[in-house]
């Protein structure tokens, strides 16, 4: 590990106190890691758009909206590709939440997302990506070599 210096206005310095007295960090270092590495997940998740990613994208709708129970489950059939799973949690008598598991080209992860997202009766949205790389393989599980088959596989750097 490596000691390195830096200069916080005092703003700055006050928010990040707080945020270390909100998540109950016991110093300053483990939030500045933290905060850190949040940064550069960030500015690699902006930069992979050509990239592969797998992420969650979590939110709540009102499933009395008109027809869009419907709209989404379409939706999710168009870009059966992306979606690995959901899971449908009943919140109340008139909202639902969903998390969807995706993989695929970041690019397209993202636009399916904000899609639906962006339906009318959706309330709250948020997608959490993690960047990596696809990749092809064929392999075995076990000692059954006669039954390989092949998938892809996503490998974060």
């Amino acid at each position: 590990m490596q000691r390195v210096t830096i200069t916080l206005d005092d703003d700055l310095m006050a928010a990040v106190d707080a945020f270390i007295l909100s998540r109950g960090y016991a110093n300053r270092s483990e939030a500045i890691r933290d905060l850190a590495r949040a940064g550069l997940d960030q500015a690699a998740e902006a930069g992979s758009e050509g990239g592969a990613s797998v992420g969650a994208l979590v939110y709540v709708y009102d499933h009395e909206s008109r027809e869009l129970p419907r709209r989404l489950t379409n939706t999710f059939h168009e870009h059966h590709n992306l979606v690995l799973a959901t899971l449908h949690v009943h919140l109340d008598h008139e909202h639902c939440m969903e998390v969807a598991a995706l993989r695929g080209r970041t690019d397209q992860v993202r636009h399916f997302a904000e899609h639906v997202m962006a339906e009318r009766g959706v309330k709250h949205g948020r997608l959490m990506l993690v960047p990596g790389q696809l990749a092809q393989e064929r392999h075995a599980h076990g000692d059954e070599a006669a039954h390989a088959h092949s998938h892809i596989h996503v490998q974060n750097r």
